[in-house]
């Protein structure tokens, strides 16, 4: 049996793509972790929707995450050893964000992050998402521009979604 503890982590340092070791509280350790969380946060959104449109889309964003957060623990100078997150990912978000807007009332005012129990998680994994975005522009060598702009547009989904999830429950924007 595998065991899954390595206890190489025991001191503080965890290793990156391409083996090299660097302490847990490095910059971009926290950005690919940041995108976990986000991963964690969609798929608890999910366990809280009934809608199987959201459910699609956003199992696929779980899966896109994948190769954004291998991109984000790859060092500069590594990259390529990773399978990396494809542009027609965030042409898939964009299509969905048009799709679900065109449901939607015009937005003219800021909205509360609330309403049903799975918009509410919508909401939340909208901010961890912008959190990622903002860890991951601090790693050393750059983010690779196409998970830069993956995160940037899928908080914008996120949002629309959280909307989308709420109104196919009956529940307006709370402003």
């Amino acid at each position: 049996m595998t065991k899954i503890y390595t206890k190489t982590g025991d001191a503080g340092q965890t290793g990156l793509v391409g083996g090299a070791r660097v302490p847990k509280s490095d910059a971009r350790v926290h950005a690919y972790g940041d995108v976990d969380e986000l991963s964690s946060s969609i798929g608890l959104a999910r366990s809280l929707l009934d809608d199987a449109d959201l459910d699609g889309v956003l199992a696929q964003v779980q899966r896109d995450l994948i190769p954004a957060g291998a991109e984000l623990a790859t060092p500069f100078g590594a990259r390529g050893k990773t399978a990396a997150l494809e542009p027609v990912a965030i042409e898939r978000l964009e299509g969905a964000i048009d799709l679900w807007q065109a449901e939607l009332p015009k937005l003219d005012r800021f909205i509360l992050p609330a309403g049903t129990r799975g918009a509410a998680a919508l909401h939340v994994a909208r901010a961890v998402c912008r959190r990622a975005e903002r860890h991951s522009l601090a790693v050393p060598g750059g983010a690779p521009p196409a998970v830069l702009a993956y995160l940037n547009r899928l908080s914008d989904l996120l949002f629309v979604a959280a909307r989308i999830a709420n109104q196919r429950a009956g529940r307006g924007d709370e402003v």
